[in-house]
């Protein structure tokens, strides 16, 4: 029986960690924050423990408590005060993501993202203003006959996206993260910020982001469920690992400057395979459904939640992901702070 090679010998306590692969800091987290023009005062999300949608003058507070753990960046969704077809309060000067980023970036050295789309702002809950086209057979046999169906006007939308980056750039956000998976939403950013004089602000494109079903407890905190059919026509198909880095690549060449993929755990073979591909810091977004999946184990008493946590934020970074946006950033940085 040849021993010379005996793995475990690096396994010891005190030599474990000097050969560790791979390390987590606060630093690589973005921690999201939901910030709600209709309310006054912090309201739970219950599907998400330990979460709140908070009013805008609670803004400030919300991301001081996050800087407190170590983390730097936090990402801002908004809740407005009102919605309709278009979405126009997404853009609206006095609109809560605009707003809350003024007071943010005032009082706070948090690194402010902000999302750029339009779901939470549309009384339909799509990613953009709606077009009917026909569904059905081919248009010449069917003729009438074919049912209209509503989906998302692509470039329609495109106008849109750019007011919003614009208006979040002018509130003083630090980077603008699209996030609708419209067809050259990044080009049509970049060109916009650039011409506006924010040729600075960066741009994090969620670039693989798949029509998934561990977005349920964001559609609650945010308020931005469909209220008809779903996002398959924009979002893509859980099956695709090759349109993924065909979309990655367009939002490349457009001009992103961060490339993230959403959700996270179940595809992080699209996170291996891009960061392999491209040299661009790689973001993954550890969604709403990963993080409640975890709680609700560990409530049953199945899971260890400070492990479990660890464990899979550790198996992001490995996969290649520079940057996490993750709903346990918060507890995690703690842990890793009061471990140092």
């Amino acid at each position: 029986m040849d021993l010379t090679h005996r793995p475990r010998r690096l396994r010891q306590d005190r030599v474990r960690g000097l050969v560790s692969e791979t390390s987590l800091e606060p630093s690589d987290f973005i921690a999201p924050v939901f910030v709600d023009a209709t309310t006054d005062e912090r309201q739970p999300i219950e599907s998400m423990p330990g979460h709140e949608r908070v009013p805008i003058g609670e803004s400030v507070a919300r991301v001081e408590e996050v800087l407190e753990t170590g983390v730097e960046a936090v990402m801002l969704f908004g809740i407005p005060e009102s919605k309709d077809s278009e979405g126009t309060r997404a853009w609206a000067d006095e609109g809560v993501v605009q707003e809350a980023t003024r007071l943010i970036t005032d009082e706070t050295d948090a690194y402010v993202i902000t999302d750029v789309c339009l779901c939470e702002y549309t009384e339909h809950g799509h990613c953009g203003p709606l077009e009917e086209e026909l569904h059905g057979e081919d248009v010449a046999e069917s003729g009438p006959a074919c049912d209209p169906i509503q989906t998302v006007d692509n470039d329609a939308t495109l106008e849109s996206l750019e007011r919003i980056a614009i208006s979040h750039a002018e509130a003083g956000a630090d980077m603008v993260a699209p996030s609708g998976m419209m067809d050259g939403m990044v080009a049509a950013i970049r060109e916009a910020l650039d011409r506006d004089g924010f040729e600075h602000v960066p741009i994090m494109s969620y670039a693989a982001k798949y029509e998934s079903a561990f977005y349920g407890p964001f559609r609650d905190a945010a308020d931005g469920a469909p209220s008809f059919g779903n996002r398959r026509h924009y979002q893509m198909d859980p099956a695709n690992a090759r349109e993924a880095m065909r979309e990655v690549r367009l939002d490349a060449e457009q001009g992103a400057d961060v490339l993230m993929v959403k959700p996270a755990l179940p595809y992080l073979d699209i996170v291996s395979e891009i960061r392999r591909e491209f040299d661009h810091p790689v973001a993954a977004y550890n969604v709403s459904g990963e993080y409640a999946m975890l709680h609700a184990a560990s409530q049953k008493g199945w899971l260890d939640l400070e492990a479990v946590a660890l464990e899979s934020l550790l198996s992001i970074k490995r996969a290649g992901a520079d940057l996490i946006l993750t709903y346990f950033a918060e507890d995690v940085a703690e842990r890793l702070s009061a471990r140092n």
